[in-house]
């Protein structure tokens, strides 16, 4: 592994040094970036010191700094995970299960490596541009930090995306990272690729509940990303997972806190509405919301594209490396899924590699269930008998099996006449959207939050609460 170069003018531990030809495609980029970040980053505190961490390393221990920095020099650059200690450098899963890997790109894979790498990355500068106005109603110094943070780690993650289109994919693939550049978050002419990362950010809860459940369905696209017979991509997703962490804790820990104070007022007696706090039926249409249009990000339950990406080693399944599946190779083996028909649910049988979709799904699904879980536990600290719900895998759906179709949120068939008399009872009106949204203050005050939102337990870094994560000029 090459060290890391932090005094390059892109700070690197892949040898760009000793790499002209793409040190200089790469520095040609570099500006483009800078005014894509200028006029579709953060709107304004362009000047303000933010207390940030930035990546330093590749290790386990002491990988990132922390310290003030102007986001806009910000220290961006392009980090590969080190390999396995021990273990065979060779493909997982697939039909290539055994076969070492990949550092070149096959050139029978070169169009679905390439299309895999442009959907993963497209999703990082759309985060940016969806969040980009939040910081204007942030509930307390250490969430806009938290903010930023999340920010400029999805600008690093874009590089790493870049880094390899650049590298691997000749001119396509610097016409497909100027691309990224072009398009933008809700452009009705150019918009981003996932319809999700369309969808507006209007508000802080949003903000929580995105952070929670759509970056959550990133965790595990870039775990599946990470099992790839394909090094490069596998060892660059590998580091990214690394600090996504952070960014799944600011929405789980966010919406929380949410649901933490509006217990704590329900539990006095008091009408969170009377307060400009949120009531829970408003959590749970938001939840609900997110959580569905996060599912569609998974793509279709029955496809091709999935089958053949596994079948050819470059996506795998979550944790397909930790020896948690039988036949490495998926064949002979069938997925069972319930999809209505009329007014009954009917069992379908999807085979095994067509399904990939629907595994990495599920997987995600349990995970959301936990975090939810963890919320009712607050509630129910707080004496509060309502429960937040995730909703079934088949309501609201618009993509796959399940798109199209009319479930209620427990996943029961229903008629679409009924689903579109009940929609407002379940996800959220323009009312609720301006109601949380006058909610929404400002409080830059130290150690001070927003009505509607407890503080954390602890701060960032070790940090008291009331420390000054962002100094604002």
């Amino acid at each position: 592994m090459t060290a890391v170069d932090l005094n390059a003018k892109i700070p690197n531990n892949v040898g760009l040094a000793d790499d002209p030809v793409i040190r200089r495609a790469l520095e040609h980029w570099q500006p483009k970036y800078l005014e894509w970040w200028k006029d579709m980053g953060p709107s304004d505190y362009k000047e303000s010191d933010v207390y940030l961490r930035t990546a330093v390393g590749v290790g386990k221990g002491g990988w990132a700094n922390f310290g003030y920095v102007k986001m806009p020099d910000y220290r961006w650059g392009i980090f590969l995970a080190e390999p396995e200690e021990g273990a065979p450098q060779t493909v997982k899963f697939g039909d290539h299960v055994g076969e070492p890997l990949w550092t070149q790109v096959p050139g029978e894979m070169r169009n679905m490596l390439r299309r895999l790498v442009v959907t993963q990355a497209d999703t990082e500068p759309a985060s940016v541009e969806q969040q980009r106005m939040l910081g204007h109603t942030a509930p307390s110094l250490l969430d806009m930090r938290n903010l930023f943070q999340v920010n400029v780690e999805e600008g690093r993650h874009l590089w790493a995306m870049v880094y390899l289109l650049h590298k691997y994919f000749g001119s396509d693939g610097r016409d497909e990272a100027e691309e990224l550049l072009r398009r933008r978050s809700g452009n009705e002419d150019n918009p981003r690729i996932l319809q999700a990362f369309n969808k507006p950010v209007r508000d802080w809860l949003t903000f929580f509940c995105f952070t929670a459940f759509t970056d959550r369905d990133g965790k595990y696209q870039l775990a599946a990303l990470a099992e790839s017979g394909f090094d490069p991509l596998a060892r660059s997703t590998q580091f990214m997972l690394t600090e996504e962490a952070h960014h799944l804790s600011v929405g789980e820990n966010g919406v929380g806190r949410v649901v933490q104070r509006t217990a704590e007022l329900m539990k006095q007696g008091v009408d969170p509405r009377k307060v400009g706090a949120i009531p829970l039926d408003i959590i749970q249409k938001y939840v609900t919301e997110w959580s569905t249009a996060s599912y569609d990000l998974f793509g279709g339950e029955d496809s091709s594209n999935a089958a053949d990406a596994f079948a050819t080693g470059l996506k795998g399944r979550y944790r397909e490396g930790d020896g948690i599946y039988k036949d490495p190779r998926a064949l002979n083996q069938q997925y069972e899924v319930q999809v209505a028909e009329g007014d009954h649910l009917a069992k379908v049988e999807i085979p095994l590699r067509r399904a990939m979709n629907a595994l990495l799904l599920d997987a995600y699904h349990a995970d959301c269930q936990r975090i939810v879980a963890r919320w009712n536990r607050t509630l129910a600290e707080h004496q509060i008998d309502t429960k937040i719900l995730l909703p079934s895998l088949r309501f609201n759906r618009n993509i796959g099996i399940h798109g199209g179709k009319s479930y209620d949120p427990s996943g029961n068939p229903m008629s679409r006449e009924e689903y579109d008399r009940r929609r407002p009872d379940w996800l959220p009106s323009e009312a609720d959207y301006r109601y949380v949204q006058n909610c929404m203050v400002q409080v830059k005050e130290r150690g001070k939050f927003a009505n509607w939102i407890a503080p954390p337990h602890v701060g960032i870094n070790e940090q008291p609460i009331d420390f000054e994560y962002v100094k604002i000029h």
